[in-house]
């Protein structure tokens, strides 16, 4: 049986180049010269360019590829980020006061030896504090845009868990330099005007319109929404969660700083709208920002009229005494995006595999978009077929694993908006209707009025979200839970109060323990 030495990546941007680094670092072209690495991609194929959060993951993935912290930093425009901020999307704040809770990276495990939701629960009336601030002090490093870590804290390491904010179209870039140069991958410009299959369905080459032919035996797809082979060339029926998920329209904005010394925010913003929510993610250079919205209940002109007068919002609260750059939001430009949300039904054909946009697209809320791809990456080179007769056995579990990753972030994301009490429009009300909860979740929810979040809802190793993640939304959200704890259920009542205490003054203090954002990012930027 034929062995497995050719990879071809079809497509650039994050998910090509990740996935062209990963197996180059796991097969190393460069020593075992008898595997080859090409990543074909269209010269003038446009970034999408949104995907501009990740999750502490990448720094795992970052130091595995052998890159310097450092200088990704400095190349890719990126700052830390250290969780999401979602303002409003309980209920709709009143004037001058904003609604919001906090989907920390730091877990309760890192400064808890117990879990700590119920006895907030038990105790919230007497604590009175949010559940992220009572457990964490991560929080109230975001709200003085501090940074997660000194400058003497070892790269990839933390004081607070993190992950990074970045330009997309750097990022990919930075990475393709990384892997030509460092990993030995070949990079061919070229649009690929037809695909070869054999009687059998597998994939033997491609042919651009420049006329190179190329021969692979495992292609990676990762030619974004257009979906080159696992769409166009082998149909794989694409499932639509749009009747779940109902935001389908974004409108993006890049926004300059007022000022050079601008505090960058740890986490990303997230600020639920009339007919969706605005993504507000703080780079070195600039913020981005956009509108993800459902144009069955608003329209593009209205969407991008309210992502500007957002934007005029938070420059006007930056304060004209701290500016000396000049930003006028109404010359900016906005950029229409549509998405189309949903997975294919397989992401393993035969010899094709699908990464990025081609596989699935589950809207931006919870930045999952890039934490996948690092996931297709690490199941694909730890399980990597050196045989043509190992796929179809690989196929079969690589398919299992990501449908049920699919469905659990559709139902992650999902629980976000049904939560919400807002009545002030249509989209809110249609988001908690019970017809668009898929079943899984509405099981859940029933199970979570009696009891918390457990490790036993969780029984999968692969969840993309853990149980922690569940209880800073249901708890940020203020789920009303029927909890009748008896003493016995609660015995550690005494340390849990000494804990929250013991919280309570550490983020009173942090301020003195970190620097800021920009101080540190400075600090790095003037190490070249």
């Amino acid at each position: 049986m034929k062995s497995i030495k050719n990879v071809v990546v079809v497509g650039g941007g994050t998910a090509g180049w990740l996935a062209a680094a990963s197996l180059a670092r796991h097969l190393d072209p460069l020593t075992h010269h008898e595997y080859t690495v090409t990543l074909v991609e269209s010269p003038d194929a446009p970034i999408i360019g949104v995907g501009e959060g990740t999750w502490p993951t990448m720094r795992n993935t970052l130091r595995n590829l052998g890159i310097d912290e450092f200088e990704f930093i400095r190349e890719c425009d990126a700052s830390f980020k250290q969780g999401t901020r979602f303002v409003n999307w309980h209920t709709r704040g009143e004037a001058g006061h904003d609604a919001s809770y906090f989907h920390s990276f730091e877990l309760p495990r890192g400064m808890w030896p117990i879990p700590p939701g119920p006895y907030w629960h038990h105790l919230q009336k007497d604590l009175k504090r949010p559940y992220a601030e009572a457990i964490s002090p991560q929080p109230a490093a975001c709200l003085h845009h501090l940074a997660p870590k000194g400058l003497d804290t070892p790269q990839y390491e933390t004081i607070l868990n993190y992950a990074y904010h970045l330009d997309a179209g750097k990022f990919a870039t930075f990475l393709k330099k990384h892997a030509c140069e460092k990993l030995g991958v070949t990079h061919l410009l070229g649009h690929v005007e037809s695909v070869k299959v054999t009687e059998a369905g597998f994939i033997e080459s491609i042919t651009t319109k420049q006329g190179d032919q190329v021969s692979g035996d495992l292609f990676i797809d990762c030619t974004g929404f257009a979906s080159l082979l696992l769409n166009k060339t082998y149909q794989i029926p694409f499932r639509d969660v749009g009747d779940i998920l109902l935001v389908n329209k974004a409108v993006a904005m890049q926004v300059p700083y007022t000022s050079d010394e601008a505090p960058i925010n740890s986490p990303t913003l997230s600020t639920a709208q009339s007919a969706g929510w605005i993504w507000d993610i703080g780079l070195q250079s600039r913020r981005g920002t956009g509108y993800v919205y459902s144009d069955n209940h608003t329209s593009p002109d209205v969407a991008e009229a309210t992502l500007r007068a957002y934007n005029k919002e938070v420059l006007n609260k930056q304060g004209e005494s701290t500016s000396n750059l000049a930003v006028d939001v109404d010359q900016l430009d906005a950029r229409q995006i549509d998405l189309r949300l949903g997975y294919r039904e397989k992401v393993f054909h035969k010899n094709c595999v699908g990464m990025g946009l081609s596989a699935a697209f589950l809207e931006p809320l919870e930045a999952s978009a890039i934490f996948l791809i690092e996931a297709s990456c690490n199941m694909l080179t730890e399980l990597f077929p050196q045989r043509m007769e190992q796929l179809a056995t690989l196929e079969k579990k690589y398919n299992a694993v990501f449908t049920q990753r699919w469905h659990r972030v559709v139902d992650f994301i999902k629980l976000h908006y049904f939560l919400s009490r807002r009545t002030d429009s249509n989209f809110w009300l249609d988001n908690t209707d019970i017809t668009t909860l898929p079943d899984s979740l509405k099981e859940q929810l029933e199970f979570w009025k009696f009891y918390p979040p457990t490790r036993f809802d969780m029984p999968s190793a692969l969840e993309p979200f853990v149980r922690e993640s569940y209880e800073f939304i249901l708890y940020g959200m203020e789920y009303h839970a029927d909890y009748q704890w008896s003493a016995g259920q609660l015995p550690h009542m005494e340390n849990a109060q000494a804990n929250f205490e013991r919280i309570r003054k550490l983020s009173a203090e942090i301020t003195e323990v970190l620097p800021s954002n920009r101080a540190l990012i400075n600090k790095i930027r003037q190490m070249r």
